[in-house]
């Protein structure tokens, strides 16, 4: 055995990539196998009742479970949980093709020289076809971090984001993601998350008017549509930018109605 090799793996970094989970049988494998090269796996399960936890532990995950009450705490504490300082994170509905992950491990290689934390694409598989333009890639965000240097701070649960103290790297390759089973289920998470950014905007003053209602969903269609050459993307680019307008409808609307002391009613979670 080459002693120098074995002496080089064992002073690199390690790895924990950090998962939330809810009744994700049939996506979780994928998921667990495209971060197989990662030292570790946690799996936060937040009352699966499908054999989501199961599967995650037969792949030898460290499986975890607590009671949901957030998207940024749920990934906060999957990354507190981790053995390892650094941390990837991902959703159950997502993978790591095959240029990502050889670019992560060759950043590993290198100690993660330089970097408090780096930044890759996400790519979204989207009714037959991935979206390669318009507001859905490519989707960069950090993903790969130190939780020394900073993580998933802050207290908005909803379009939640990592941020960290340093510098932020880019990556080759994406993250490839599966986010919809059908359009009633995305319409549906649509209007769970419009209602969840409302109710953050509202408890921190921000107030609705009627001309953002107007202007800003339209907005929203032509700059991806339009202005990010959405339209390449055939007539699945054509309905993620009208469904994606719509939940800037959706939020504003919400928004205006609490602003009013009007009652907002819909599911905690989809």
């Amino acid at each position: 055995m080459d002693t120098s090799l074995t002496s080089a793996h064992d002073e690199r970094p390690r790895l924990s990539a950090c998962i939330i989970t809810f009744n994700e049988a049939d996506r979780i494998a994928d998921c667990l196998d495209s971060v197989s090269f990662c030292d570790e796996v946690v799996v936060v399960d937040s009352g699966s009742t499908d054999d989501t936890a199961a599967m995650a532990e037969q792949r030898g995950a460290k499986v975890l479970m607590r009671p949901f009450d957030g998207y940024r705490s749920q990934k906060a504490f999957a990354a507190a949980q981790a053995s390892h300082e650094w941390i990837l994170t991902l959703d159950a509905d997502e993978r790591i093709d095959d240029r990502l992950r050889a670019s992560i491990q060759a950043a590993q290689a290198g100690g993660f020289a330089g970097a408090a934390g780096y930044r890759f694409a996400r790519l979204s598989w989207y009714f037959g076809k991935f979206l390669r333009h318009g507001n859905a890639y490519p989707d960069r965000g950090l993903r790969l971090f130190d939780r020394r240097r900073g993580g998933w701070r802050g207290d908005r649960e909803i379009h939640e984001a990592a941020s960290v103290d340093g510098p932020i790297l880019p990556l080759e390759g994406d993250v490839v993601h599966y986010p919809y089973r059908s359009l009633e289920q995305q319409l549906a998470k649509t209007q769970t998350y419009a209602r969840m950014m409302a109710e953050h905007e509202h408890a921190r003053g921000k107030r609705a008017s009627l001309l953002k209602l107007v202007l800003s969903p339209a907005w929203r269609f032509w700059r991806g549509y339009v202005f990010r050459l959405g339209f390449l993307d055939g007539w699945q680019g054509l309905v993620y930018a009208y469904v994606r307008a719509n939940y800037v409808r959706q939020k504003s609307i919400m928004l205006l109605m609490l602003q009013h002391a009007q009652p907002v009613s819909g599911k905690k979670r989809e």
